[in-house]
């Protein structure tokens, strides 16, 4: 029994305001402007045919907006969004009991799609291309096949590892869109905007300085101004300065180009065990204690982003830009 106290006033008020974080329309999202652009003339297009809009595949790497985008397509559309995600579709009949329970037009928001299994998949084909589903019904010489009328929909599927997915699966998405990292004037401009929902003040350049550390991306922004806020209301007078943004950031370990302590670790791993590589993933893996994945989908696209490593066929490597940040001498390799 959860024995709690907690002031529902508050919590309720909390949660409006995280809920209004989301832009709810294409033109209050801000960033993204080729894939918005594109996307409202599909939508536009779709809605003065008075169909469905066409299958949408987000790929990118995470934080960057793909289920905002997904929420605003059927905003846009005028339905219902249904969301679920690859590893929760254990079985056929789980996608089966989603897809059957669709309204027309809807859209099913399905994340990190490439974590669907292959009989997962299959049974989707069928839905996506012809808005139908064979079920088979019993088993052995007995067994038949049976086809249900599906209502049309859009599938709307998120990757951060677009690779991974089966080219039958790939094909099958009409509208193939792209988010890239985010410019820090777009950046700052969210900052500002997420400051102004949480009713506490902050000047332009202390957005840009949030901004400069967020990675590129819109998540890490809002993440580090809560932190922020949360220092401005304890040493500050409940407003974000220049000055109060800067100790905070230095003190949660964001150095000037958003990179973290991870970051740190694993860059200095590799050049102070390594001589700055070539090192395969597992071997970094295991020597600052991340998971593989973890490292290649969370910390590795920035740092090939902004050119401290590179990959070779004989593993990672840290670049001469790296050691430079960290004002350390480049090594002479064989």
């Amino acid at each position: 029994m959860d024995e709690r106290i907690v002031s529902t006033e508050a919590d309720n008020h909390e949660s409006a305001i995280e809920q209004s974080l989301r832009p709810q329309t294409l033109s209050q999202y801000i960033g993204q402007q080729k894939v918005k652009d594109n996307l409202s003339v599909f939508i536009e297009a779709a809605r003065m045919r008075q169909e469905t809009l066409d299958h949408v595949l987000l790929y990118g790497p995470p934080g960057l907006g793909k289920t905002t985008l997904a929420s605003i397509i059927a905003n846009e559309m005028n339905v219902q969004l249904r969301t679920t995600s690859g590893p929760a579709i254990e079985r056929p009949g789980d996608l089966a009991a989603i897809l059957t329970s669709l309204e027309p037009g809807d859209v099913l928001f399905i994340d990190e799609i490439h974590r669907l299994q292959r009989s997962i998949e299959e049974v989707l084909y069928p839905a996506m291309e012809d808005f139908c589903l064979d079920i088979v019904i019993g088993k052995g010489d007995t067994a038949r096949s049976v086809r249900l009328d599906l209502p049309p929909f859009t599938l709307v599927g998120a990757t951060t590892r677009v690779g991974l997915l089966t080219a039958p699966l790939r094909d099958r998405f009409g509208v193939h869109a792209r988010l890239e990292y985010y410019e820090q004037r777009d950046l700052a401009h969210i900052v500002a905007r997420t400051a102004e929902l949480f009713e506490i003040g902050i000047d332009i350049r202390s957005a840009e300085e949030i901004a400069r550390r967020s990675r590129g991306t819109p998540r890490v922004a809002n993440r580090l101004l809560r932190r922020v806020r949360d220092f401005a209301q304890v040493v500050g007078n409940h407003a974000i300065t220049e000055d109060i943004a800067e100790n905070a950031l230095e003190r949660l370990q964001v150095d000037k180009l958003g990179l973290d302590h991870i970051d740190h670790k694993l860059l200095l791993s590799m050049i102070e065990k390594f001589r700055g590589g070539p090192v395969g993933l597992d071997t970094i893996s295991a020597t600052i204690g991340e998971e593989s994945h973890t490292i290649e989908d969370v910390y590795e696209p920035y740092l090939l982003q902004i050119g401290f490593l590179q990959r070779t066929p004989r593993g990672r490597v840290v670049t001469r830009e790296a050691y430079e940040h960290f004002q350390m001498e480049v090594p002479i390799r064989d």
